[in-house]
């Protein structure tokens, strides 16, 4: 299931830049576990998310929609391990993360004039929560992996932000303006299962998982760039 979230997430995303996007960027993006969530997994996520713009705030409708794609770790686990039983000479790096991957329809209204824009969102859509384990080389090359556990919750939310200008383009190119972006979202996660830092034990040989289940809140916190397209198709 996981390469398919991926993979229909990167379609998603690609024609939403190539043949829509009037508007795109890109964030780092913190999350902070909140709610029920934050009573079971207490680290801050790291991640990266890019927002594609189909309509954009103009000055004369100051009203845009559009798609956000996230991903964000909330956990991870490092050992290293014999290759096998009948070959201990050989070791590998055995790795396992707790990971978010989300995708959102976005609403957003703008002050659409001057170098500081204020706005504010509302989000509705998604989080694929799935842990995933790699074996690799000390090269760093992988050997092998498997998703462990995962989950789907529904999500919806809002927040609201700043974009400060740093480049002003031309009205020739395809690219117009370039604004730093801060922002801040909170979005109230359904119920889903999943692991967190700890959860896999391995007993005798034999793998246990301790599953949690709970609602999936998550307050994130953005940095990153937005860069405004001149032309409505590409």
């Amino acid at each position: 299931m996981k390469n398919f979230v991926i993979t229909f997430l990167f379609l998603c995303s690609a024609v939403a830049f190539e043949t829509f996007a009037q508007a795109g960027g890109i964030n780092l993006t913190l999350g902070f576990p909140a709610g029920e969530f934050k009573e079971n997994v207490s680290r801050t996520g790291v991640g990266i998310s890019g927002q594609f713009m189909f309509l954009s705030p103009r000055p004369k409708a100051p009203f845009g929609f559009g798609i956000n794609i996230g991903y964000i770790n909330y956990g991870s686990e490092s050992r290293r391990e014999p290759f096998s039983l009948t070959i201990p000479d050989v070791t590998v790096d055995v790795d396992r993360t707790n990971n978010i991957m989300n995708f959102h329809v976005v609403f957003q209204l703008m002050f659409p004039k001057g170098d500081v824009r204020p706005y504010v969102e509302g989000l509705f859509g998604g989080s694929y929560l799935f842990t995933e384990t790699k074996i690799e080389s000390q090269g760093s090359q992988e050997v092998a992996s498997s998703t462990n556990f995962d989950d789907f919750a529904w999500s919806y939310g809002g927040g609201g932000g700043f974009l400060v200008k740093v480049h002003s383009g031309g009205e020739d190119g395809d690219v117009g303006d370039v604004f730093l972006d801060i922002k801040a979202r909170y979005l109230f996660g359904s119920e889903a299962e999943y692991l967190k830092e700890g959860s896999v034990k391995i007993i005798r040989g034999k793998v246990y998982y301790d599953v949690t289940r709970s609602k999936t809140d998550l307050l994130t916190a953005h940095l990153g760039v937005v860069a405004f397209f001149n032309s409505l198709f590409r």
